[in-house]
C-alpha cells in the first residue's frame, strides 16, 4: 500500500507562514521609525552617520554631546528603539545584551513649497525639506565582540 501525503491548502499554508514570521519576530532585532522631521534628510544623514554600527552606550553619549540639532530628535529615537527591543525581550537584561546600532535609514519625506519675496515683484520658491529615520537595534553577534576585544588588546600594547 501506498502512504499518500493529504494535500494542504494554500490558505492554510499561508496562514502558518505568516505565523511563523510573527513567532520570529517576537525576538530580534528592535525597529523604531520616525516620520516627518522637520529636518533636511542630508543634516539627518550626517548624525546618523555618526552612531551607525556604534554600541548603544556609546551612541547615546555621541548623540548627548553632538551640536547638531538632528542629534536631539536621533537620541530620542534610540531610547524609543530601545525600549521597543526590551519589550520584545523580557527575558534578557539590557546591560548583558551589548545591544548596537544596526541600521539607520534617513529617506526623504514630504517637501513643503513656499514663496519668498524676491526684488521686483517676483517671488522665489523655497523648499522646506523633511525626513523619514529608520533605527534598528539588536544584539552585537558573538563573532564581532571577539574581534573588537582583539583589536583592543592590540591598540593597548
Amino acid at each position: 500500500m501506498e502512504t499518500t501525503e493529504k494535500k494542504v491548502k494554500r490558505s492554510v499554508r499561508k496562514r502558518e507562514k505568516i505565523k511563523a514570521i510573527k513567532e520570529a519576530a517576537k525576538t530580534g532585532p528592535a525597529v523604531a521609525y520616525l516620520h516627518d522631521v522637520p529636518t533636511s534628510p542630508r543634516k539627518m544623514r550626517l548624525v546618523a552617520d555618526i552612531i551607525r554600527g556604534e554600541r548603544v552606550a556609546k551612541a547615546l553619549n555621541i548623540l548627548k554631546y553632538e551640536a547638531k540639532h538632528p542629534a536631539e530628535r536621533m537620541e530620542k529615537l534610540l531610547m524609543s528603539a530601545i525600549s521597543n527591543w526590551e519589550s520584545k525581550n523580557k527575558d534578557v537584561k539590557l546591560e548583558e545584551a551589548d545591544l548596537f546600532v544596526k541600521e539607520v535609514h534617513v529617506g526623504g519625506g514630504r517637501i513643503l513649497k513656499r514663496l519668498r519675496p524676491a526684488p521686483q515683484g517676483r517671488a522665489h520658491r523655497v523648499r522646506k525639506r523633511s525626513n523619514h529615520v529608520t533605527l534598528v537595534v539588536d544584539r552585537m553577534p558573538a563573532e564581532v565582540k571577539q574581534e573588537k576585544k582583539k583589536v583592543q588588546k592590540e591598540t593597548k600594547e
